[in-house]
């Protein structure tokens, strides 16, 4: 008789900690954008039912939206890269000048992690006839340098998902009759925000609950708010 090992679905490799961490960035970035856009459009719609008017404002708050949203991130992925790459740098010159005092760190390091002295010793040594750098960056620093971030990947996802979030509310308010513009778009965005609060909660392992409440809430609130001060300025203007 065979026994069977059941299968170990956890995962643990820090690429699929670095693929999660996208995940949730990109579902964070399609909130944005169906905020931000649902926010505009219905503030305008509260001053006009003008299809032109709705669609450049909507076309251009995705724009600008994108783009700022692309530009941040690759602005601060850039200066995380460059730090990444100035500390590898620099424990690479550390390695070269004082490799007795980077083995003794590494098995401090590994001492705290929980191993014995010994096995620490033993550990290190081994590490660091194998690569020396990679064991300083992965153990000290918590830097994969294979896997250093892509400041041109993060600006284009950032980009993707904002204009993907952001075509809901556009179309939502456009394509509708005028009379029923208003109500599609609020359904659809309040339905969007549900999704995206789902789903960021499930990828980090949360209570679903609590984050699509507070999601549909800030949509609620952000919409009611320029929906206010849209009509206010429409009938001032008007």
């Amino acid at each position: 008789m065979t026994l069977q090992t059941p299968e170990h679905d956890e995962a643990h490799s820090g690429a699929l900690g670095s693929r999660l961490n996208w995940l949730r960035a990109a579902v964070l970035g399609a909130n944005d954008g169906v905020v931000s856009t649902a926010g505009l459009v219905v503030g305008v719609a509260g001053a006009t039912d003008s299809r032109s008017t709705l669609l450049t404002a909507g076309l251009a708050g995705l724009l600008a939206g994108s783009m700022s949203m692309a530009a941040g991130e690759y602005v601060s992925v850039s200066t995380q890269r460059d730090s990444e790459k100035a500390a590898l740098a620099l424990e690479k010159r550390e390695l070269a000048t004082a490799p007795q005092a980077e083995l003794q760190e590494l098995t401090e390091l590994l001492e705290g992690k929980g191993l014995g002295r010994a096995l620490a010793q033993e550990v290190a040594e081994q590490l660091t006839e194998h690569d020396a750098l990679r064991a300083h960056a992965e153990v000290e620093l918590g830097i994969d340098p294979d896997e250093l971030t892509n400041p041109w990947h993060a600006a284009g996802a950032s980009f993707l998902a904002f204009t993907v979030g952001a075509l809901l509310p556009l179309l939502a308010i456009v394509l509708p009759a005028a009379g029923q513009r208003l109500w599609i778009t609020v359904v659809a965005v309040l339905a969007a925000l549900a999704l995206c609060g789902w789903t960021s909660a499930r990828l980090g392992t949360a209570p679903p609950g609590p984050a699509m409440l507070r999601n549909v809430t800030g949509g609620a609130l952000a919409m009611a708010v320029t929906y206010v001060a849209g009509t206010l300025l429409g009938a001032v203007g008007a």
